[in-house]
């Protein structure tokens, strides 16, 4: 049977990182473990009419595969990643509890982690009416500080940029965002899409999908 995560209440930001050895610099001082490192290669699902997105909803099918060894990667942790998985995830909209908690994005989520490969779930998508809308990649390196219990660290390297996304209670990101020389008007609250939107239009390009090889 699938193993699953009981729905619960996403609370993140993202942080662009201009430079990553600034950011691992960073990251050691404050005495972050690192987890795994994974490629992320990710593909959403809609309706033709696009209904999902303009209802801030999300279904996505994620394979998650071995990374390249990074030069921060402990060779006493390079096992755990590599893992081959494929994730079944939904999200939507989760109304902010307050007005200041408008600086954090929050969705509603919920992941199973599936067995096959991702084309036996890409067909029963495509089944019920389903499309593939937006297809895009990254490599996403975990860390854990232990003076921040219950915050997820991950580092996303993506071929438009690389981002840092915290995700925990709001008090525990604005923490950990501050001692990584951070402040609230850094917080971005879009998702992947929005940021290589924003990439193609600097480039002049037209959006397609955002991935590291030339697949269209």
């Amino acid at each position: 049977m699938p193993r699953h995560k009981r729905t619960n209440r996403e609370i993140e930001v993202k942080l662009r990182v201009a430079r990553v050895p600034d950011m691992l610099r960073k990251l050691k001082n404050l005495g972050a473990r690192y987890e795994s490192r994974v490629l992320e290669r990710n593909t959403l699902y809609d309706t033709p009419d696009s209904d999902f997105r303009n209802r801030g909803v999300l279904l996505r099918i994620r394979a998650e595969a071995p990374a390249p060894r990074a030069g921060y990667q402990s060779a006493s942790v390079a096992g755990s990643s590599a893992r081959r998985r494929t994730i079944l995830t939904s999200k939507a909209p989760a109304a902010p509890r307050s007005p200041r908690d408008r600086r954090y994005k929050e969705k509603r989520e919920r992941e199973l982690v599936v067995p096959g490969p991702p084309t036996r779930w890409d067909r029963k998508l495509r089944s019920l009416g389903l499309r593939p809308s937006f297809r895009y990649d990254k490599i996403r390196s975990t860390f854990r500080l232990s003076r921040f219990p219950g915050l997820a660290i991950e580092l996303d390297e993506t071929p438009a940029g690389t981002f840092l996304e915290l995700e925990g209670l709001p008090g525990a990101i604005d923490r950990a965002a501050r001692a990584l020389g951070y402040s609230s008007r850094d917080y971005y609250c879009g998702s992947y899409w929005d940021v290589y939107v924003a990439n193609c239009r600097r480039r002049g390009i037209t959006p397609r999908n955002m991935v590291f090889d030339k697949q269209k």
